[in-house]
Parts: C-alpha cells; structure tokens; sequence
C-alpha cells in the first residue's frame, strides 16, 4: 500500500492528532479511521464520471497508539471493485501532503 506514515508519536501527539482528526474530517466506521475528502476539483477524468454512482471520493487515516498512515489510495465508500478507485495522482498527493503540513504545524508534531 502506498501510504505516507509518521511514526514514533509520544502519547501527547496523538491526542493532539486524534483531536485535529475529530475537528477537520470525518470519523470512518472503526475507532482510529478517518476520511479525508478530496475536492472535486482534484477527481481524475474517471473519478468524476464516476462520482453520481460512487462518490464521494476520500483517503483513508489511519491513527494507531504511535502513528498516523495516510493512504494514498482514492477510495469510494460503496463501490470497492471499479477503476475509479485509484492511487492519488499528483494533485492529490499534494493535496494530502499539505493537509499534512497544516496538521504538523498547528499541532506541533515533533516526530
């Protein structure tokens, strides 16, 4: 799975993760799952014709006791199995890397 990991949090940053996660994107079914909404704006051609019969289109977080993984993969939430479902093209990637950035700076991750 391609994903972008920072590990080695203390307990502080992940309550501090956990709580920034809580406030800017929604919850996923599993305690320590999160989506993050991508922009229609940065949907692939096929994402957007896709996007009436299998949007919205989101990333997975994942926050354990001592990381947070972002998946770089596009997800849908009711269709699994369609070519929509993509890695992040560079527009994406980007947009997760900042979204990053921000969490990393207002939060004060150290590690």
């Amino acid at each position: 799975m391609r994903q972008f990991v920072i590990d080695e949090l203390s307990p502080m940053e992940h309550d501090n993760i956990d709580s920034y996660l809580k406030r800017s994107i929604q919850r996923g079914p599993m305690i320590g799952l999160y989506w993050l909404p991508l922009p229609e704006d940065l949907l692939s051609q096929t994402q957007l014709e896709h996007r009436e019969q299998h949007g919205p289109f989101h990333l997975a977080v994942e926050l354990t006791n001592t990381a947070v993984k972002f998946e770089l993969l596009v997800r849908s939430k009711v269709n699994l199995h369609c070519h929509c479902i993509a890695h992040a093209t560079p527009a994406q990637r980007q947009f997760v890397l900042d979204y990053i950035d921000k969490m990393v700076t207002e939060e004060f991750i150290k590690s």
